[in-house]
């Protein structure tokens, strides 16, 4: 098993009680860094200023995921602004450098959201499925060269009771842990 980097961006982690949750579970595991961007970049990111380090971050995973909730209908700020400055450097600026020795990483996403999964559907209250919402990060990945996987998704995150959430975090710990055990790594560059 190799390292997995989850980036996690959540605006507010002393609020959140799904996102911590998932994030506590996802800790436990071996060899699973777990970095919480929003205390990393409080102030936001500048491509000039922090996309190297960032890079050398993404460069040094064997696999990764984006945690995040879902809010209105997208990422939050602090992951496109992340998208912006580091692919942005990686696969434009530092190609040959970079964003070469990226391509091929496994991606995968895991998202709370705070209705249930018949809401996001055709005809539901939210109109269009998570695979709708998640298609600018599907394409995203594409053009970076990541290996796409289904996301974890987790739904009425913050109606979630105490038990509900420690089955969530299981849950997700079940599921990076079979997904690491089970996707082939590309070698840290």
């Amino acid at each position: 098993m190799g390292k997995t980097l989850v980036l996690l961006f959540h605006p507010n982690m002393k609020r959140s009680r799904a996102n911590a949750a998932l994030a506590s579970a996802a800790a436990d595991l071996d060899d699973v860094d777990v970095v919480d961007m929003q205390a990393v970049f409080p102030q936001g990111l500048d491509l000039f200023r922090d996309a190297e380090g960032e890079a050398a971050r993404l460069l040094e995973a064997e696999r990764i995921v984006l945690q995040f909730p879902v809010q209105w209908y997208s990422t939050p700020p602090l992951l496109k602004a992340w998208e912006d400055a580091v692919l942005t450097r990686m696969f434009y600026i530092a190609y040959e450098e970079e964003g070469l020795r990226l391509e091929g990483r496994p991606l995968m996403l895991a998202a709370t959201a705070g209705n249930v999964r018949e809401a996001y559907q055709p005809g539901g209250a939210n109109l269009f499925s998570m695979d709708s919402l998640f298609a600018p990060l599907k394409a995203t990945a594409h053009r970076c060269g990541l290996v796409w996987y289904e996301p974890f998704l987790l739904y009425r995150a913050d109606k979630l009771g105490p038990d509900e959430l420690k089955q969530a975090g299981a849950d997700y710990a079940r599921a990076l842990s079979t997904w690491i055990e089970k996707t082939p790594a590309r070698e840290a560059a």
